[in-house]
């Protein structure tokens, strides 16, 4: 039985290819933003849309009404060196989502962000992922931003090393709030987080799943 329509950019990703095929198991019918050379990296079952992420124009049209959209698309392993990426891509990239989601009225627009704890080493990462919030925000749409910092999983399991370090921050007075906020969170728990945003519809104009929030799911 489909359970509705979802639209998709940075389908193809560590996240997405795994949420694609959770989303399709589930009955939804599930379109992706996909570069030409990317179609085979979809999963089986998955609508492929061949467009440009930075021109609304050259996908808008195939966007299903009503559906809900998710923005998961930016720099795959971000690290200081590719600030201005964050701008070019990530924040671009965005934008010209919010601009077609908002054009065809969809029901829902999902933002994966970023942790906003005042941080020196990523303060460009936030920054971008700030602006696309707000961006969103100014949209009026209905909306929800999960907001993680790192995640671990296949191939992203080195953070777990100083797991013991993570929790000695989080019980120290000084750092707790730091450390809290920062904490890995698993591809589980952003696969819930995301599952159980796409299965209930928003409570209000805009929701946020920070980091203990994601943390929550899958205990």
């Amino acid at each position: 039985m489909e359970k509705g329509a979802v639209f998709i950019t940075g389908g193809t990703g560590y996240i997405g290819k795994r949420l694609i095929k959770i989303l399709l198991g589930q009955g939804f019918q599930v379109a992706a933003l996909v570069r030409p050379q990317s179609i085979g990296k979809l999963p089986v079952g998955c609508l492929p849309v061949i467009a440009n992420p930075f021109d609304a124009a050259s996908y808008v049209t195939a966007i299903p009404p009503n559906c809900i959209f998710i923005h998961l698309l930016g720099v795959s392993h971000p690290g200081p060196n590719k600030k201005l990426l964050f701008y070019s891509v990530d924040l671009a990239s965005l934008k010209e989502s919010v601009k077609a989601a908002k054009q065809v009225n969809v029901k829902h627009f999902v933002y994966l962000s970023v942790a906003q704890y005042p941080t020196k080493i990523m303060a460009d990462f936030q920054e971008a992922r700030r602006q696309g919030e707000q961006s969103v925000i100014e949209s009026g749409m209905m909306s929800t931003f999960i907001r993680p910092w790192y995640v671990v999983g296949p191939g992203h399991y080195w953070p777990l090393l100083f797991s013991p370090i993570f929790k000695l921050l989080e019980i120290i007075p000084s750092t707790s709030a730091g450390a809290r906020a920062l904490a890995l969170v698993s591809l589980r728990q952003m696969l819930l987080t995301l599952q159980k945003v796409i299965l209930n519809p928003p409570e209000k104009q805009v929701n946020i799943f920070e980091v203990q929030d994601i943390k929550a799911l899958g205990h």
